[in-house]
């Protein structure tokens, strides 16, 4: 996997799309796992700090040690972390930036509701020529959406919520949008972690790690006319 960032404690890299980050009972008899692939990569153990979905891309963070591990997941939970994601979405949101303060549960045999917030911002808007049931065009939005808190499946479910739909989200997306994609060429989900910051546990720095986005998301933007936006968007 491409290394965006590395030290002796830890390490930032770019999980492709379509790859599951460790064994899980959604595994599914999957064999081919982020964390098998890291420990061979760097040929010592790994602790991954968080995960990230099968169908996302983007930063995933590692450390190389038990204690690093530890503190930064200290630092997760006192929400000192900053995590940005693209995500393609249907329709225009209004308003252009806002929050989604929307409780969420755990997941599949987790039905406890907890507070779950995302932050969100409008970064570009496309309307394309695609007949979307009794309309002749199609709109998406680019956006940069900012999880507080870090639910299951949180900005996908959020995204849901307000009616803006992630694009090729097989689960809590739209249909007729993600097969819209598929006849174009685009065939994964459409959200990418692409900018993720944290204080170093050493030293208390701020880090700050992008990965741009690559693949079928920059065929999805090319195909939106939208732009690709820069590390400091």
């Amino acid at each position: 996997m491409q290394v965006l960032h590395i030290d002796e404690h830890l390490a930032v890299v770019h999980k492709p799309a379509g790859l599951m980050v460790h064994d899980s009972k959604l595994a599914r008899g999957e064999t081919d796992f982020a964390a098998d692939r890291l420990r061979e990569q760097f040929a010592r153990p790994v602790f991954l700090v968080h995960r990230l979905d099968r169908a996302t891309s983007g930063c995933l963070l590692l450390a190389f040690d038990h204690d690093t591990a530890s503190a930064l997941g200290r630092s997760l939970m006192a929400e000192q972390f900053r995590k940005d994601y693209l995500a393609v979405c249907r329709g225009w949101p209004v308003p252009a930036d806002g929050v989604i303060d929307h409780p969420l549960d755990g997941g599949p045999g987790k039905p406890v509701k907890k507070p779950a917030v995302t932050d969100y911002r409008t970064l570009a808007t496309a309307e394309v020529d695609w007949p979307s049931q009794h309309h002749p065009t199609s709109r998406y939005a680019l956006l940069c959406c900012s999880p507080r808190t870090g639910r299951f499946r949180q900005i996908r479910r959020h995204l849901k919520h307000v009616h803006h739909h992630l694009v090729g989200d097989s689960s809590h997306g739209d249909g007729r949008h993600n097969l819209a994609f598929r006849m174009r060429g685009v065939h994964r989900m459409l959200l990418h972690a692409w900018r993720l910051g944290f204080p170093h546990p050493r030293d208390g720095r701020l880090l700050t790690v992008v990965a741009p986005p690559d693949g079928e998301f920059l065929r999805a933007l090319e195909l939106l006319g939208l732009p690709v936006p820069g590390p400091s968007a």
